[in-house]
């Protein structure tokens, strides 16, 4: 600022704020808008014909003070032109902050002094030209590894002369679980302004915290994924510089997340075969591993939501804060195979709200199936009580019923001789019961919706009564069959593992019963 001051063609006077002289101008930039700190980056000299600046004393004082928070070098005033007059204490205020006040001599143009900041800074450009270059061979230095992503950090850390975090918006947690945390008082001042939505919030803001600044900016094509930069040293990094880096950084997450999406589709089929009883107890030991559960004890969880695209994610986020998963997702419903000590703190910080979560007891690779029958009663559990939580044995007990034992019991006694009927014929007993009771007990709706004739549907009903014993006009009988199809339905693993086409888990059509016949012969000891 005093090399500008300096320059005889120009005119310009200070007004206040000496002590910033030795601020660095990287740009000079006109706004009249009333927000005038909103449209700074960092290092600018912010001109204006006057209209921004506040009447009455507290709100030019604001302005000073919003100013140096963003960044700003130096505030120009145009003479003669809309500024009201420039009160004492505001003038105090920039020469405590300190911000200098450059008077423009009229008839002036603005043009002249951003011509003046362009030229002085051709030797700046070759200088930011070199450093972004050096940035971006450092991301082609880098490699896959959680090593490489800190070693990309630190590479631009040297070249910006400053400490970066890559965090989650939402939690200022790690964004890459091999980068380094938010120190716990930042942490404490950045959760009041990350509290706004990305959308709603300023893409790319300096901010003044314990007298130090801090910039926030979001990381490109990576929702909730924020740069903070603490510069170590004046002048404040560059801001063409910074976005160059945010750029790199990600690139490299986006490099993450390709492998991250491959290593989730090769561990959907892992699972799916380990729980299907298709891998050996060996074969599920050994890879382990490679989806990142060390431990010889694992949990299974099941997670269910009305929004099948919302559980898309929960594997990345568990990922994020240091618990890989391998992880099979069919429909509405996510299976989960993940470290032993996953708490249920982190299960509720990582998951969105609605989604509904079952855990089995720790196990090990010969108990697999075992685990997915536990998770998937405790996810009944939770969805019929409408807890969001629920472990093993540890939760409410559900239809009065406390174990997937229980359960099993339950469902051989009232369904098991329809079980055996449909394995030696050809019918849909189970599928026609269901729909039934779905349908308020209405033989027309119910002939309807399976494309069967109403004498058909009576016929299959009386066909129940015969082989359980039960008498269907009694509303105790329809009760306990009603509990035992929706045990049988949250107990039908291998149907929930199956990817198949949503007609054939439809309970419509004849396809669809023949479906859930086939569904529930898996049962059977």
């Amino acid at each position: 600022m005093a090399e500008l001051l300096a320059e005889p063609q120009l005119g310009l006077t200070l007004l206040a704020g000496s002590a910033g002289l030795g601020n660095r101008v990287t740009w000079a930039h006109t706004s009249d808008l009333p927000r005038l700190w909103e449209w700074i980056t960092g290092g600018e000299l912010m001109m204006t014909n006057g209209l921004s600046i506040p009447a009455d004393p507290e709100g030019q004082v604001e302005l000073a003070e919003a100013l140096v928070n963003a960044g700003a070098s130096a505030l120009a005033i145009g003479e003669q032109m809309y500024a009201p007059a420039l009160l004492p204490q505001f003038l105090e205020a920039c020469d405590r902050l300190p911000l200098p006040v450059i008077n423009i001599p009229y008839p002036l143009p603005f043009i002249a002094i951003a011509r003046s900041v362009a030229e002085s800074s051709l030797l700046e450009e070759s200088r930011r030209l070199r450093q972004t270059a050096r940035i971006y061979d450092l991301l082609r230095l880098a490699g896959p590894s959680d090593d490489n992503w800190l070693s990309l950090i630190l590479g631009i850390e040297a070249e910006l002369d400053a400490s970066l975090f890559v965090v989650d918006r939402r939690c200022l947690h790690a964004w890459h679980p091999g980068g380094q945390s938010l120190p716990p008082d930042l942490k404490q001042d950045l959760s009041p302004l990350t509290s706004k939505s990305p959308v709603a919030s300023k893409k790319f803001q300096w901010h003044r915290l314990a007298g130090s600044h801090v910039l926030m900016m979001d990381i490109p094509t990576h929702a909730n994924a924020l740069l903070v930069v603490l510069p170590n040293s004046e002048p404040l990094p560059d801001a063409v510089v910074l976005l160059h880096a945010a750029t790199v950084l990600g690139l490299e997450l986006s490099r993450t997340v390709l492998s991250l999406e491959n290593q989730r589709r090769l561990s959907a089929e892992f699972l799916l075969q380990a729980l299907d009883g298709r891998l050996g107890i060996a074969d599920i030991e050994s890879r382990l591993p490679e989806f990142g559960i060390t431990s010889r004890e694992f949990l299974v969880i099941s997670m269910s939501s009305d929004d099948g695209e919302r559980l898309a994610g929960i594997h990345m986020d568990l990922w994020r804060h240091g618990y890989p998963a391998a992880c099979q997702r069919t429909f509405n419903t996510l299976h989960l195979a993940i470290a032993s000590d996953c708490s249920d703190d982190l299960l509720r910080h990582a998951v969105p709200l609605d989604v509904r979560i079952g855990i089995s007891r720790p196990s090990t690779a010969a108990g697999a199936q075992r685990a997915l029958q536990e998770s998937m009663w405790a996810l009944g559990t939770a969805s019929s009580t409408g807890e969001r939580l629920v472990r093993y044995a540890e939760g409410p007990s559900w239809l009065g019923l406390t174990s997937f034992e229980e359960g099993n019991a339950l469902v051989q006694r009232l369904l098991g001789p329809i079980f055996e009927y449909e394995q030696g014929e050809s019918g849909d007993l189970i599928v026609t019961l269901k729909t039934f009771l779905d349908s308020q007990r209405s033989w027309q709706k119910t002939a309807a919706a399976l494309y069967a004739h109403r004498q058909t549907i009576i016929y299959r009903i009386r066909k129940i009564s015969e082989l359980t014993g039960l008498d269907m006009s009694e509303t105790s009988t329809l009760a306990q069959l009603w509990f035992a199809l929706q045990i049988h339905d949250a107990m039908d693993l291998q149907g929930k593992l199956r990817h198949l086409p949503t007609a054939e888990v439809s309970t419509r059509g004849v396809k669809a019963g023949r479906g859930l016949v086939g569904q529930s012969k898996e049962l059977r000891p």
